[in-house]
């Protein structure tokens, strides 16, 4: 495959945060791509354990300073940056004092769902979005990693899909095990109705499965990123006739070259 631009956006990446299915994939296989040539962009959220000062983030000023509306509220949005060590890459951080600086990731200290999780994912959702149209950087592929992305692809296809930055990008979507119980709040499809989403489907009822079928309806194709994939999410995108890619528990950097190629070309085999 010829050098491509490729977007990977993820909820958790090691080293920033401790190793998980996601956050492993999320920085191994950009690193795997950016070695082979291809053109990186990775995003995820600032969250307030990760160590500033230990990972040398710092400010871009030039992306900061926009305002993201999140239901009528006008949230500042900050941009991060840090280089990945030994990896000649960079990593760019969503900040926000209101969603992020609290010293915890999903969860609280008693392992309960944040409440504004439906907007922090909204907010994260369309920040990365608006940062990467404001780099004036077009990317051929958007990897998703993680349903706190979920709205991505809505986002890209509703809103974006003749925007030059995006209308000819593919949406590649991944999915890992089941990491929570329960939904989260009316804020997540409240929001999106009120940017103008008129039918928010799954979205309406904000649950583990639920937000990764929302997310299909938009993509290109998936990849089942972990052995225990929820059975419901796989029959999905087999009725959505989505391509499925099963990737291997270590990044298989030819196997992926393929993959993409294929996505791009529009005629992608399982």
């Amino acid at each position: 495959m010829e050098s491509k631009r490729i977007l990977y956006i993820s909820q958790e990446i090691r080293p920033y945060l401790p190793e998980t299915p996601i956050s492993k994939n999320s920085l191994e296989l950009p690193k795997k791509m950016n070695e082979a040539g291809h053109e990186v962009r990775v995003f995820m959220p600032r969250f307030g354990v990760i160590n500033e000062r230990r990972h040398q983030l710092h400010e871009v000023i030039r992306l900061s300073g926009m305002n993201i509306v999140i239901n009528d509220m006008d949230q500042p949005l900050i941009i991060k940056v840090a280089s990945v060590p030994q990896a000649r890459m960079q990593v760019y951080f969503i900040d926000n004092e209101e969603y992020f600086k609290r010293k915890s990731t999903l969860v609280d200290d008693k392992k309960k769902m944040h409440k504004d999780n439906d907007e922090r994912s909204l907010f994260f959702a369309k920040s990365v979005i608006e940062t990467v149209r404001k780099l004036g950087w077009k990317p051929d592929i958007i990897h998703v990693h993680g349903w706190m992305c979920s709205a991505v692809p809505m986002y890209l296809k509703e809103f974006n899909s003749d925007d030059p930055h995006f209308s000819e990008a593919k949406i590649v979507y991944s999915l890992y095990n089941k990491t929570f119980d329960g939904q989260l709040g009316p804020n997540l499809s409240a929001g999106m109705k009120f940017d103008g989403v008129k039918e928010t489907g799954h979205f309406d009822d904000p649950t583990f499965e639920n937000l990764h079928k929302g997310a299909m309806e938009y993509c290109d194709a998936v990849v089942k990123a972990h052995a225990e994939v929820p059975e419901e999410l796989i029959s999905f995108a087999e009725e959505k006739g989505l391509p499925i890619f099963e990737s291997t528990a270590e990044i298989d950097k030819a196997a992926f070259k393929e993959f993409y190629a294929n996505v791009v070309a529009e005629d992608v085999t399982a």
